[in-house]
């Protein structure tokens, strides 16, 4: 069976957001490159980062694990956790997990930083 890879990579976007941009599988082989993308994208000292799933194939316990981590990361360093591009089972795997209480859902890239945008100007 072919091992499935999981990227990540860090963009920035309008002033104080940075854009991390997942593709592949997030299981426990991810947790080294998402960490680093995190930590990456911490450095320009963010208001926000956005998690773009648009990419992403699967997600198992492992990889919910890894998101609540960075979560917590966040929250800590007080910067706001967006998400977009979940498919709607992961919506409603967010949902029921909570993390949706926690970080705000987006249904794509443009919708999350609009928002972000007028919770900006407020």
């Amino acid at each position: 069976m072919p091992t499935r890879t999981f990227e990540a990579h860090v963009r920035q976007h309008l002033p104080r957001v940075a854009v991390i941009d997942l593709q592949g599988e997030i299981n426990s082989f991810a947790e080294a490159s998402l960490s680093a993308a995190y930590a990456e994208a911490e450095q320009h000292n963010p208001q926000a980062i956005l998690l773009n799933f648009s990419q992403v194939e699967y997600i198992n316990s492992t990889g919910i694990a890894l998101i609540v981590t960075l979560l917590a990361k966040a929250r800590k360093s007080h910067i706001r956790l967006l998400t977009c591009g979940l498919s709607e089972h992961y919506v409603e795997i967010f949902n029921i997990t909570r993390l949706a209480d926690f970080m705000s859902v987006y249904p794509d890239e443009s919708t999350a930083l609009a928002a972000r945008a007028q919770e900006a100007e407020a």
